[in-house]
């Protein structure tokens, strides 16, 4: 009889698209490798990148990440790559890393929302401990973004008479004053009321002002 070696199987596992992402900018072939083993050992998923624009390119994700980026790259330079990434990306926190750091670029660093500015080579521990501070920022900043969605949802349905009593409520007037300032009676203004705290669901007025506070900063 015929023996058949049986092979292993090579086909990488299909990613969970909520597992924790992190990206890495990095033009040196040696870093990004010794990166990438270090995320996946730590169970996280990376992602590695020779230059800014391969980067910018990649299609973004709702898993929490985070990125860490070479100060100097072949294309863009780390803190411009950090600015594009503060502007148009909130929820992915920034980690550094250098082979000649300055204290002037670290501080830059920091002041622009750096996790943290680690010099080559790093502390395996110390990268770890940065990206542990990373993705929870990231994650917490990805519920802050879902809690906005469903409160701009919920403001939609807010009629426009509805919307302007919100208005004149949460900034203090009383009942009798937003009837005044709508020529329309105290007792309209309790209806209107009433179906803004169901429709916002807020469980009291004090939640509602927070609620227009927080759309109002978004």
């Amino acid at each position: 009889m015929t023996s058949v070696a049986i092979l292993p199987d090579r086909t990488e596992a299909p990613r969970d698209p909520r597992a924790p992402m992190v990206y890495v900018v990095d033009d040196d072939a040696s870093i990004r490798e010794a990166l990438e083993l270090l995320i996946r050992s730590a169970g996280w998923q990376p992602e590695t990148f020779a230059s800014a624009a391969a980067f910018l390119d990649r299609a973004r994700s709702d898993a929490p990440a985070c990125v860490i980026l070479d100060v100097s790259l072949p294309d863009l330079d780390g803190l411009a790559l950090q600015r594009r990434i503060a502007s148009e990306r909130r929820a992915l926190p920034v980690i550094f890393v250098t082979g000649h750091g300055d204290v002037p670029t670290s501080v830059e660093a920091m002041k622009g929302g750096a996790i943290e500015f680690l010099t080559k080579p790093f502390n395996p521990s110390a990268m770890r401990a940065a990206l542990d501070d990373a993705l929870a920022r990231s994650r917490e900043a990805l519920r802050e973004r879902e809690t906005l969605r469903e409160l701009a949802a919920r403001y939609a349905s807010l009629t426009a008479r509805e919307r302007e009593v919100m208005a004149l409520v949460v900034s203090g007037h009383l009942n009798k004053q937003v009837g005044a300032a709508l020529a329309i009676s105290e007792i309209t203004v309790k209806a209107h009321r009433g179906k803004v705290m169901r429709k916002m669901q807020a469980r009291s007025f004090a939640e509602l002002v927070q609620f227009a506070d927080r759309l109002g900063r978004s």
